[in-house]
């Protein structure tokens, strides 16, 4: 049986970073806090673990005082960094750039919705921490809306800018972008609206739709590798899954089936941008080990 292994696939470079400077960090401290899982993926966050990591919440981080904690890539809000400050701990931001300037685009776009009466809406998965960070540079006032079903929280008689999360999908955006555009101009009788939307949506992340498409449909299966909670993993998963319905979701090795492969000649193995390659190379060795 003949295993392939998506060269495309694996950590994208805010992951990469962030992952460098955890073990960089850990090398020279015994003892590296980080605000939530470094990277959606269990497998590398227990990898991490054992060389020293804690994964810490937000309530405990009010209870640390004198130590260093780390920002993954997904940001934080800026309520994160009052706390450090008055707790003394050292924050290394290993926020990814994108974020960031995501950030500060949100946060210009607060203040100017608050001279107009108008609303921030952040197109995303409510919860998520990449979003929660994104939240926090509006004082909390951004509406949230992961689809169609949400959009009656936007009050369509008022401005609206409108972002989206970095990991979420071009193809949702731009629908999002066209309802919410075609609701205004019903909702204004002389057909001038006050809409504008910041296309924030990360290339990296997204262009891997499409080369994806391509890959899953030249195998008899695919594996494809990602941790449950990553929202970019679950969205990935399905565009394989619509191409080839010979996909099947494991976080690990010990997930694998061996009924998956009766009759299977060529395997691919793909994953997210939160998904190590160290993991997808131990995973299509185990498949090459089973017996048909």
């Amino acid at each position: 049986m003949k295993v392939t292994i998506d060269p495309h696939s694996g950590f994208c470079f805010g992951v990469v970073y962030a992952i460098e400077v955890a073990e960089r960090e850990l090398k020279q401290n015994q003892i590296l806090y980080c605000l939530g899982d470094i990277v959606h993926n269990n497998m590398e966050v227990n990898r991490l673990k054992g060389m020293g990591l804690t994964i810490i919440s937000g309530e405990d981080l009010k209870n640390l005082h004198d130590c260093k904690v780390l920002i993954r890539a997904h940001g934080e809000p800026p309520e994160t960094y009052k706390i450090a400050l008055q707790n003394n701990i050292e924050l290394i931001d290993a926020s990814c750039p994108i974020v960031l300037h995501l950030q500060n685009v949100i946060q210009q776009g607060y203040q100017e919705m608050k001279e107009k009466n108008g609303q921030i809406v952040i197109y995303g998965k409510d919860g998520h921490a990449e979003v929660n960070g994104l939240v926090g540079q509006t004082n909390d006032m951004a509406i949230v809306i992961g689809d169609e079903s949400d959009l009656y929280k936007i009050d369509f008689f008022r401005p609206v800018r409108l972002y989206s999360q970095t990991t979420k999908s071009i193809e949702g955006f731009h629908a999002i972008v066209q309802i919410i555009q075609e609701k205004m101009l019903a909702c204004s009788p002389d057909g001038k609206i006050d809409f504008d939307w910041n296309d924030s949506i990360c290339r990296q992340v997204s262009n891997r739709s499409g080369y994806l498409r391509e890959f899953a449909a030249k195998f008899d299966l695919v594996i494809f590798v990602s941790g449950k909670k990553s929202s970019n993993g679950m969205i990935l998963y399905k565009v394989c899954k619509e191409v080839n319905p010979r996909t099947n979701l494991v976080s690990s090795a010990s997930e694998l089936k061996d009924v998956w492969f009766n009759g299977v000649h060529h395997v691919g193995i793909c994953g997210a941008t939160s998904t190590p390659r160290w993991l997808m190379e131990e995973i299509g060795t185990v498949i090459q080990k089973i017996e048909q």
